[in-house]
């Protein structure tokens, strides 16, 4: 029995063997970081764009549902309509001043990925700008995405106020449906925001997996927000403070996914690599 589970560990823990004697935890907190700068920009100029695109009138409708849907112990309905509001009244001069501290996210991601892989510093050159270009494509590609979940959620939010076995299809088909916009997000992010260019099997089988992974994480985290918890108790009775802290924790533990998923992402392309090599020299 414990030679099953010796042998079940290695298997398990071969695809994040990049990640032994580095502080995972330390790179996760710096992406959040840029993260917790970039979040808010990249929110409103995608709601900007797709309400020039689908009309603000309509995105209004799409998220109504859900709005009344989330949770209200920590406020999540209001900070989300204050959230919609903001990017459908934003202007073209705001949008383009967000857009610098939206490319922050590629820069902090860009630079965590380049430290996870190399044990020498200072091995690019230019890395944060090379993070920042390499993320203005999923900037572009925003307004498609935020435009399909938005689709998503009235029918979602409305199975969830229906109640009873209706709730959980409508978290099923929420699931999928973060899941389909994830993945192709995750798969450039690994792609082409990170070093080196993984083999691109490895890229979409690990990219699809942690997407998973990482809308099951977004659901836990609305589930977070239906419990009737004192967020400013550790905070001298400051709510606000309590909540900004949670749900930067909350994104820690999102980059802590997205890290882990870079390095099973260059296990996969190293082993695909070697499995190729060895066919063509038996060959």
């Amino acid at each position: 029995m414990t030679g099953w589970l010796r042998r079940t560990a290695h298997v398990v823990g071969m695809p994040f063997r990049p990640l032994r004697g580095r502080d995972l935890a330390l790179h996760a907190a710096a992406v959040t970081f840029y993260g917790g700068i970039a979040v808010v920009p990249i929110a409103l100029l995608a709601i900007w764009i797709t309400g020039l695109i689908a009309g603000a009138d309509r995105v209004r409708r799409l998220t109504g549902r859900t709005i009344t849907a989330l949770p209200d112990q920590i406020g999540a309905p209001q900070a989300l309509s204050a959230l919609i509001d903001a990017g459908l009244h934003l202007t073209p001069l705001f949008a383009l001043a967000s857009l610098l501290p939206a490319t922050l996210y590629g820069e902090g991601l860009r630079r965590a990925f380049v430290s996870l892989r190399s044990r020498e510093p200072g091995v690019e050159s230019l890395v944060g700008w090379r993070g920042r270009l390499a993320w203005l494509p999923l900037m572009a590609a925003a307004p498609a995405l935020t435009l399909a979940m938005f689709l998503a959620l009235p029918s979602t939010s409305e199975l969830w106020l229906r109640g009873g076995w209706y709730s959980v299809l409508g978290v099923v088909l929420s699931f999928l449906a973060a899941w389909l916009v994830l993945t192709p997000v995750l798969i450039w992010v690994y792609r082409y925001v990170a070093p080196d260019r993984p083999r691109w099997l490895s890229t979409v089988l690990v990219g699809s997996f942690f997407a998973a992974n990482l809308s099951g994480f977004l659901h836990g985290f609305v589930l977070f927000c239906s419990f009737p918890l004192d967020l400013g108790a550790p905070f001298g009775g400051f709510d606000e403070i309590g909540g900004m802290v949670a749900v930067g924790l909350w994104l820690y533990l999102f980059h802590v996914i997205v890290l882990a998923g870079y390095a099973a992402t260059r296990s996969a392309s190293v082993y695909q690599n070697r499995r190729e090599s060895a066919s063509r020299t038996n060959s």
